[in-house]
């Protein structure tokens, strides 16, 4: 079910015009129906890149007779790869603002991304989680691109989640480095890396953000927890951003949410020349429309910023 947290993200989006996105091997079912209704909401114009029958075929299916819909750009690509490789020419040459996987591998969305959309800046996936339990967004990283972050990897991973919660309207999001304890232990690294990352907010390597940590899942969510372990902390139990230690315990975390706790997950890649929208191919529509409704958001926050 939906909660009202991507609904006022949904609102924020509502006015602004629509971005021209380039949804990459479009050819199924739950990659139309979001790329449709984020189109039906005026949040983008879908760019439809891979088998142009199939996705004709799919498109009559849903109710959509895509020759009386002039607005549905179809563009063939004989494979996944080259629908990744076209939807990036299409960045390149300012016809597409944002890009959105559709039902190929992460990997081979990503190449081309990584080949020809870099910045200065590391690319690295955010999860932001409307759950009915909590009482506001939940922005976890990073469980889709860096497997096994080291420390300076880390700290890039956490302040592109920090700028994406400045994005969200938080004026100083609460960051939580996740470990198993909340204590130092040097056999277990991450949470001498937590321990790190904390001492460089406070010495302005990161910036934006209260961090804290090491810190265990039940410690920085629930304020409870945290006191009944006598943990002091600014971020413990209200945390805005969850750093995970590596990629497989972000996935975990991030999919038990949705499938046990009925989270939705919106998915966006930061660092990258544009906005990325990055669900799992399982995900459904809905949370594929507020992804998009983020990467607008993150396009037009970008313009403001330049202007």
């Amino acid at each position: 079910m939906p909660y009202a947290h991507f609904d006022a993200l949904l609102a924020d989006v509502a006015p602004l015009d629509d971005i021209p996105v380039a949804v990459v091997d479009a050819a199924e079912e739950h990659v139309l129906r979001g790329a449709c209704e984020a189109r039906s909401q005026s949040i983008i114009e879908p760019i439809l890149i891979g088998d142009a029958q199939q996705i004709r075929s799919l498109l009559l299916k849903m109710g959509h007779d895509s020759g009386s819909c002039p607005n549905f750009h179809i563009i063939h690509a004989d494979s996944a790869e080259a629908a990744a490789e076209k939807g990036v020419e299409m960045v390149l040459a300012g016809e597409a603002k944002a890009l959105m996987k559709g039902h190929l591998h992460s990997d081979a969305f990503l190449h081309p991304i990584l080949a020809k959309l870099r910045t200065d800046r590391r690319l690295s996936h955010v999860f932001v989680a409307d759950i009915q339990t909590y009482p506001k967004l939940l922005l976890i990283t990073d469980a889709a691109i860096n497997i096994a972050p080291d420390l300076g990897t880390k700290a890039a991973i956490l302040q592109n989640a920090i700028d994406l919660a400045h994005i969200l309207e938080v004026a100083q999001p609460k960051a939580a480095i996740l470990s198993a304890v909340e204590v130092v232990n040097p056999a277990i690294v991450s949470t001498v890396d937590a321990a790190c990352l904390s001492k460089m907010a406070e010495r302005g390597q990161i910036t934006g953000a209260l961090v804290d940590g090491p810190l265990a899942f039940d410690n920085a969510i629930s304020k409870e927890s945290a006191e009944i372990k006598g943990i002091q902390s600014s971020v413990a139990g209200d945390a805005d951003i969850l750093l995970v230690p590596d990629l497989v315990s972000g996935n975990i975390l991030a999919k038990d949410l949705e499938y046990l706790a009925g989270a939705t997950l919106a998915g966006i890649v930061m660092g990258a020349k544009v906005p990325v929208i990055l669900t799992s191919r399982a995900d459904p529509a809905r949370a594929r429309l507020v992804s998009a409704a983020l990467a607008a958001l993150i396009h037009y926050r970008r313009l403001e910023a330049r202007s």
